[in-house]
C-alpha cells in the first residue's frame, strides 16, 4: 500500500515496510534519514521542520508515481516529520518495493532527493550555542 504522508508522530519503519510488502516482490529498499549532530561543521543541537502539508503529501504522490512510472517498482512510501526533532529522530522515510533489487535501489535513491529538492518542506538548524537558522537550500542536507 503507497502512502505518502507529513506528520508529528514518530516514524515507524516496521510499518513502512509492511506497507510495501507484496509477495510479487523481491525487494524492498528503506531509507531512513536522521538529525545529525553537526551541520557544516558546526554544533546542532536538533532541527526544526515545518510544511504546507497538503501540497507536501501531493507533491510526495506524484514523486512516488513517477517512481513506479520510471523504475517499474509497485509500492512506494513517503513520510516526513515535522516540528522540533533532536539528534538522531528520524526525520525521513523512503521505502520502495518492486520485482528486481536493481530497480527497487535506484528508485528510493531518486525518491529521497526528488523529495529533498521539490517537496516544500523546510528545516531550520537548532545551533548547539542557542541560535537558530533557516536552511536557504533544500538539497544541502
Amino acid at each position: 500500500m503507497d502512502r505518502y504522508e507529513v506528520t508529528t508522530d514518530g516514524l515507524d519503519i516496521e510499518r513502512a515496510l509492511a506497507d510495501v510488502s507484496d509477495p510479487a516482490c523481491g525487494g524492498i529498499v528503506a531509507f531512513l534519514g536522521v538529525v545529525r549532530n553537526e551541520f557544516e561543521g558546526r554544533a546542532s543541537q536538533g532541527i526544526e521542520y515545518q510544511a504546507y502539508q497538503a501540497m507536501a503529501e501531493k507533491e510526495m504522490r506524484r514523486i512516488g508515481e513517477a517512481l513506479k512510472e520510471e523504475f517499474d517498482v509497485r509500492h512506494v512510501v513517503m513520510r516526513h516529520r515535522v516540528g522540533r526533532l533532536a539528534v538522531s529522530e528520524a526525520s525521513v522515510l523512503v521505502a520502495v518495493s518492486g520485482p528486481h533489487r536493481g530497480p527497487v535501489f535506484l528508485a528510493c535513491q531518486r525518491g529521497i532527493d526528488r523529495l529533498k529538492e521539490t517537496v516544500p518542506i523546510w528545516k531550520k538548524e537548532l545551533w548547539a550555542d542557542g541560535s537558530e537558522a533557516w536552511h536557504d537550500d533544500p538539497a544541502s542536507g
